[in-house]
């Protein structure tokens, strides 16, 4: 991944408010919940500051007129215990509307929450589909991963919780300053020295932690990478004996992630610390001076009461303002990792693309190579309608490249030849139709974590039963499925860890096979099947698909002897072309190739080994 991936604060926004589609409405009625269970909570000191001031004590009520009226004051003021039980009601009554309201706003930002980050997630997986082959193959997954759950909940918890939070905090700030302003002027100048102090100090922390939190976030990037692999590729590490070495790399890694969570920690605990500080700090002041004032007869012992109440009342969201700050870092880091996903090009056609069309492949002077290095050499070459051809090289010659060129998994550019299938240029035909029509069995095939029914009937899933297990007698793997206890309703578990190597790629060819494509590429696809079990299925193969185009791609003679015509590569270049009987009759790697595979003892050696 893109380590100073950076977006701008427009782009940020845009990131946030392109999927308050549909919330709105939550949000803002959770906010609204909010506001209201804020206005009611302080309704209640000032019941206290009136049982204190007016109903203990002899001055007369700050209340309107008609409330005055509605309450029969001066009949009350001569039951004292009656005043008192009512305002101990009116403070409960308050208490049962702020549970309300408090349900409200937690019910309704619940929806929004649960919406929201369900768009950002159905987003992210769709874009994902779509990046290139060559983004998949250059980012880990355990990053992806990471990056589509931990930081798309960070955004969920910076929109529904800390932008809430900073609307509720600014309302409850002015709305209490307001009440605080029209009791005492001097006392609520006092408590506003401190809400400067605060928001510096909020700032300088928010750009150290800011940092570090980056730095922590891609460490557990690093980390989920390194357990995914881990966890993949398991039967690999016990067949080679790496529990060690696995364990000591996953426990590298997990130290410097753990460091830096407490680097973070250490430094959110001097934040909190200081916090603490300023606003006991705070409390203390505003009680000193309070004290003073009621003494000296500027406030009524209510009013001091109430005034202490508010002001502990401010001290908590103001301070969690920072907090909000500083979690607004996180946010930031996260949104710049889950950017960088959305803003990676997607694969796209060409405005004028067409549907494919049958006919000749050709490949005309095609040059192409990752990281500039350079894998096919000028190649020239044409497989005819309806052929079997086959490619023949050893490793890094350029084999499975061919494959990924003509499935568009990699584009050729314009200085780089083309690809041509009925003279129509690859690049002018629209991806998914042409990826329909080729149909592709990998080396090392990936079975999904389902039945093998449903993993053979992937690419037509409304193929009846007498369809997929004819697909699968043509693959040779008809009877091994049937021998299981649940058959075709087997789960192949993760990756297709049930099943052989050999049984993972017939089940790949059958699967291919329903696909029904004009043109059909086995890439190595039957390395780990026997000899027997490899002329068993090009028999199969050569009847049932003699309409097909067929290329085959191989390091094995037997299963390429019988194409009509076989390209030879070395190095990236072609370095022969013809039928079998043509290379075997003159000098060059083919030849070479079958002496040494053909041996007598050899030869038995392939009919005996591989994998069922």
């Amino acid at each position: 991944m893109e380590p100073n991936y950076k977006l701008s604060r427009r782009q940020k926004t845009r990131l946030v408010t392109r999927y308050l589609h549909g919330c709105w409405g939550y949000f803002a009625a959770g906010l609204i919940c909010a506001c209201l269970s804020m206005a009611l909570n302080a309704l209640t000191p000032q019941i206290i500051r009136l049982t204190v001031d007016s109903i203990l004590g002899e001055k007369a009520p700050a209340l309107p007129g008609f409330l005055l009226e509605w309450l029969s004051w001066e009949a009350l003021r001569q039951q004292p215990l009656r005043a008192l039980w009512l305002a101990a009601a009116s403070v409960l009554a308050v208490a049962v509307l702020r549970g309300l309201c408090s349900f409200g706003q937690r019910l309704e930002l619940a929806k929004g929450s649960e919406t929201y980050v369900k768009a950002i997630r159905d987003d992210l997986y769709q874009h994902i589909q779509r990046l290139t082959f060559a983004w998949h193959k250059a980012h880990p997954t355990g990053d992806i991963i990471q990056r589509c759950t931990s930081d798309v909940d960070v955004i969920r918890s910076f929109v529904c919780n800390q932008m809430i939070e900073v609307v509720r905090t600014v309302f409850l700030i002015v709305l209490y300053l307001c009440i605080m302003f029209s009791m005492n002027i001097k006392l609520s100048l006092i408590a506003c020295v401190f809400i400067p102090i605060v928001g510096i100090s909020s700032g300088v922390f928010y750009a150290k932690i800011s940092v570090r939190f980056k730095d922590a976030d891609e460490a557990e990037g690093a980390l989920t990478t390194c357990a995914q692999e881990n966890l993949t590729g398991v039967r690999v590490v016990r067949a080679f004996g790496r529990e060690k070495y696995e364990e000591e790399k996953f426990g590298e890694k997990n130290h410097f992630f753990s460091s830096l969570w407490i680097k973070l920690g250490k430094l959110l605990s001097v934040y909190w610390a200081s916090g603490t500080l300023l606003t006991s700090l705070q409390v203390m002041v505003i009680i000193l001076f309070g004290i003073m004032e009621t003494v000296q007869g500027k406030m009524t012992l209510g009013d001091f009461m109430a005034f202490i109440a508010y002001n502990e009342a401010l001290s908590w969201p103001v301070r969690s303002l920072g907090r909000v700050l500083s979690e607004m870092s996180k946010a930031g880091v996260s949104m710049d990792r889950v950017g960088y996903i959305l803003h990676s090009q997607e694969e796209q056609d060409l405005p004028d693309a067409v549907e494919p069309v049958s006919g000749d492949i050709v490949f005309d002077h095609v040059t192409f190579g990752y990281e500039g290095q350079e894998v096919l050499k000028d190649l020239t070459f044409t497989i005819r309608e309806g052929e079997t051809f086959a490619i023949l090289g050893g490793t890094g010659s350029g084999k499975s490249t061919l494959v990924h060129l003509l499935d568009r998994l990699y584009d050729l550019k314009d200085d780089q030849g083309a690809i041509t299938i009925g003279g129509v240029d690859i690049r002018r035909m629209k991806r998914e139709s042409l990826r329909k029509k080729i149909g592709l069995v990998l080396q090392e095939p990936f079975l999904f974590s389902q039945t093998i029914g449903e993993n053979i009937c992937a690419t037509q899933p409304a193929a009846d039963r007498t369809e997929m297990r004819r697909a699968a007698s043509i693959a040779c793997v008809d009877d091994a499925i049937s021998a299981f206890p649940d058959g075709y309703e087997t789960i192949v578990g993760e990756r297709g860890v049930t099943l052989s190597g050999g049984q993972k790629q017939r089940v790949a060819i059958a699967r291919m096979l329903m696909q029904r494509a004009p043109v059909m590429i086995f890439d190595d696809s039957l390395s780990a099947v026997d000899a027997e079990t490899d002329a068993k299925i090009r028999t199969a193969l050569r009847e049932e698909l003699n309409r097909a185009t067929v290329i085959l791609v191989s390091h094995r003679i037997t299963t390429l002897m019988q194409a009509d015509r076989i390209l030879v590569l070395d190095d990236g270049r072609l370095s022969d072309l013809g039928a079998h009987q043509e290379l075997i009759s003159r000098p060059g790697i083919y030849k070479e190739i079958y002496d040494i595979q053909m041996r007598s003892d050899d030869r038995a050696l392939i009919m005996e080994g591989g994998e069922a």
